[in-house]
């Protein structure tokens, strides 16, 4: 029997590679989207293998009456403010979106599509301020959240365990490690990155590239493989409990400064590059060090990333040329 899948933020970075993976598993998609800020850029080539629905979660009776029209078999709830940067001058906003978002979707399913499964994405930022004597982070790791963008996604996370503790509602509690991939923005660190590399090969900016701090460590999966992941998740995960995702291993893990002399590597400019620290991309507090302990999801859902980091930069990359040279602004 076909099942009903509804993403939330379908036409974002997450969502709409979740879109690609589940149409291939032959599922029947539905999409939510806010009708005059989508990208459908980025589904531009399945718009009519999906039945989108225009809703901002902001606005309860909306997506009540979704959730009751298409009572859907899974939901994989990407919809989210999920740049920091701005998350310091809009904090109300990221809870209204992030946290109180959510919770018109649990009240949506909990009134009237209860047996519906439904993944909430949490992020690794949420831990916040690790000490390397912590490392690696475990899913009982303390929070220690330094910015607002942070603290919206663990409420988000915790009012769904209170929706399954409180009304048995399937609700699948994950944690994602950093992740790249084609269609990321190019706010996000590497996508901008790998931009501003582009537009030096193209010879449309100067041989500089403007960043933040560069010193914090993360691990780099692909997106992709995150979409498997999540997939897994939703099937085999125990509704409640919470668990961490991500690619552990050694040539995995990177500083955004590795991560950028790579690109410059790769890159067919034949110049010399210069980096440059620029103030206005430095934020006021930073997450020195993110690399998780995975193997109880492993171990449970038999994934591992496939994708090798090299074939990440080369992704980023080839979809800056292809999206600079076409202007897909």
């Amino acid at each position: 029997m076909e099942q009903r899948v509804l993403i939330t933020g379908i036409t974002g970075f997450i969502g709409s590679h979740m879109a690609d993976y589940l149409l291939k598993k032959k599922a029947k998609v539905y999409g939510l989207k806010r009708w005059n800020l989508s990208r459908l850029r980025n589904v531009r080539h399945i718009l009519n293998q999906i039945e989108f629905s225009d809703c901002d979660l902001t606005d309860p009776i909306a997506i009540q009456n979704i959730i009751k029209k298409i009572k859907p078999d899974k939901i994989f709830h990407f919809a989210a403010e999920s740049f920091v940067s701005p998350s310091w001058v809009h904090p109300s906003h990221y809870m209204d979106v992030n946290y109180k978002g959510t919770v018109n979707l649990l009240e949506a399913i909990k009134n009237h599509s209860p047996q519906t499964k439904i993944l909430l994405a949490g992020t690794a930022e949420e831990y916040g301020e690790v000490a390397k004597e912590d490392l690696p982070v475990v899913a009982k790791t303390y929070l220690q959240p330094v910015n607002p963008y942070a603290v919206s996604k663990i409420a988000q996370d915790l009012i769904g365990h209170v929706y399954y503790k409180s009304y048995g509602l399937n609700v699948i509690r994950t944690k994602a490690f950093n992740y790249e991939g084609p269609r990321r923005d190019n706010v996000f660190g590497v996508s901008w990155y790998a931009y501003q590399v582009v537009r030096i090969e193209q010879g449309l900016q100067k041989p500089i590239i403007r960043t933040g701090l560069r010193g914090d460590q993360r691990t780099f999966m692909h997106v992709k493989d995150l979409v498997e992941a999540y997939w897994l998740a939703i099937d085999k995960c125990i509704p409640g409990k919470l668990y961490l995702i991500g690619a552990d291993e050694k040539e995995h893990i990177f500083t955004f400064d590795q991560v950028l002399d790579m690109l410059i590597k790769k890159s067919t400019y034949k110049g010399k590059i210069e980096k440059v620290i620029d103030k206005q991309f430095v934020r006021p507090t930073s997450v020195p060090r993110l690399i998780a302990d995975t193997r109880e999801f492993r171990a449970l859902t038999k994934w591992q990333p496939k994708i090798s980091f090299e074939h990440i930069l080369e992704d980023v990359l080839n979809y800056w040329r292809d999206f600079v040279k076409n202007d897909l602004y």
